[in-house]
């Protein structure tokens, strides 16, 4: 498991599973059916993932760790009672830990699928369970659905570009559709007039409310089922959707009612997913646990006081609050007629891309993420505001569509450079927990002379809220504050910036 430390919360990220699990004897190699392959049935796919019996060693080592990096969890106590809108959320962080704990489960999978769908329903993207064993493939459908509005009616369609996009998925996925006499190409663009039997909007609020996870708002959640652009390192990308492209190999059809483009009739159908493999390559059971699930010397944590990294990095480490999803892994470009054909303006080769619409008074900044180069992201926002103002653009769009997160400051900078306020310090306060476990990790790292060069609990890495930086002998955990919410005391450091 990789632990990433905020003073606001935590990522919860698994790289590997240790042990070795025997396959059942006599029993056909179900994973050596598709080896090599890049596409799979999904009904493979499942099976083969479902081959590696439970293993109780593994659970008591998952959850005893999840339950230790829950006392990083800022957020515990709110859950308890999520206040309103965010009710879906409500759940008992510990007691869904004891409830995993003694459930029995007749595969590896299915233990790591409930600990995936308890995070996931947390609705944090920052707080995520993502099995490597089991998240190797996703699951993706020929006609992927999104919203759009028709003469001021919103309805859901299947993409109208689907064909063009599903094309750069390659030979390899399309030709599997034609094999089996299955024609997605003429549903494109089609209209949606029910998903599973039920409206297409009322589907797309059960995925949001039982799948998609990342976001508290539910309303951003429906966004995210369905298909849509975003940027994907620096370049324009389109994601399937939750719809679309669920994260398990464990559904072979979605059954849809449309109509198709220039007809009148309806139809329902069984579209047929396909796997997409993103795992690392395999040749059979064994060597797909050894490549996918087997601890190994890069999956565990380092010390970073022996590492020599203090000694490399000259700034202390900057605070990030990054999506934590693993469907970006299998990113298909937005196919290039569909993408912008303004020219851009300056400071748009990163994260941002900016253009001035045809009416030159409007300028729109796409802001796909908060990553990237931190030192850029600063200098492509000055660009272009600065030939924004020089080409006498008087308003301003910025479009958010499937940002990831990233460097909390550089929001923090967007949010203030646009507002016209001096460069500086912008006056946010912050606390940490100051439970047992923080208050040990503070005077640890203070004791041991451990700087903000490598760790957030560092005094050093915090200021006052005069702004002055604290001295690394400084305590904020003593005193501590006291806290309380949902009825429990949950008290934190003194506060800082």
């Amino acid at each position: 498991m990789v632990f990433v430390k905020r003073a606001t919360g935590v990522i919860l990220t698994t790289l590997a599973l240790s042990l070795t699990t025997g396959a059942a004897p006599g029993a056909a190699d179900p994973c050596a059916k598709f080896a090599g392959q890049q596409f799979v049935v999904p009904a493979d796919a499942l099976t083969c993932l479902k081959s590696f019996p439970f293993n109780e060693t593994l659970r008591q080592n998952v959850l005893t760790n999840i339950a230790r990096v829950f006392d990083f969890f800022t957020f515990e106590d709110f859950y308890l009672n999520s206040p309103a809108p965010f009710q879906e959320s409500t759940t008992n962080i510990r007691a869904d830990i004891a409830r995993i704990n003694r459930t029995t489960f007749a595969t590896d999978y299915d233990f790591n699928r409930a600990v995936y769908d308890f995070t996931t329903q947390l609705n944090d993207g920052h707080t995520r369970w993502f099995p490597n064993c089991y998240t190797s493939f996703q699951n993706l459908l020929p006609t992927p659905v999104v919203t759009l509005e028709e003469n001021g009616v919103q309805n859901v369609f299947v993409a109208p570009d689907s064909v063009e996009f599903v094309n750069l998925l390659g030979v390899n996925y399309t030709s599997h559709f034609d094999q089996i006499g299955f024609n997605f190409r003429r549903f494109a663009g089609a209209k949606v007039l029910s998903i599973e039997g039920q409206d297409p909007y009322a589907y797309a609020d059960f995925i949001a409310k039982t799948a998609s996870g990342n976001y508290l708002d539910h309303g951003v959640r429906v966004n995210s089922v369905f298909s849509s652009y975003r940027i994907s390192g620096t370049d324009f990308s389109q994601r399937f959707g939750d719809i679309s492209g669920p994260a398990f190999p464990d559904k072979n059809f979605l059954t849809m009612t449309l109509i198709p483009v220039n007809s009148k009739k309806s139809e329902t159908v069984q579209v047929p997913f396909l796997a997409s493999y993103v795992g690392a390559p395999f040749t059979d059971r064994a060597s797909f646990w050894t490549a996918n699930c087997a601890a190994n010397d890069e999956t565990n944590g380092v010390n970073l006081r022996n590492s020599g990294v203090s000694a490399k990095r000259a700034t202390q480490k900057q605070a990030r609050a990054v999506i934590i999803d693993k469907t970006p892994a299998n990113g298909v470009g937005l196919p290039s007629q569909f993408q912008p054909r303004l020219p851009q303006t300056d400071g748009s080769t990163g994260v941002i891309k900016s253009y001035i619409l045809p009416d030159n008074k409007t300028g729109v900044m796409f802001v796909g993420s908060f990553e990237g180069d931190f030192n850029q992201f600063q200098t492509d926002t000055v660009a272009a505001i600065d030939q924004f103002k020089a080409s006498g653009v008087s308003r301003l769009l910025i479009d958010l569509t499937n940002n990831g997160g990233g460097f909390v400051c550089l929001g923090q900078f967007l949010h203030q450079y646009l507002a016209g306020a001096k460069i500086g310090y912008p006056g946010f306060v912050s606390t940490s927990r100051a439970n047992p476990l923080a208050q040990k990790i503070v005077a640890a790292d203070i004791a041991l002379g451990v700087t903000g060069q490598i760790s957030f609990y560092a005094p050093d890495n915090w200021a006052f809220l005069n702004d002055t930086p604290q001295p690394v002998t400084f305590n904020y955990n003593t005193p501590s504050a006291p806290f309380k919410i949902n009825g429990v005391s949950d008290p934190t450091s003194q506060r800082f910036h």
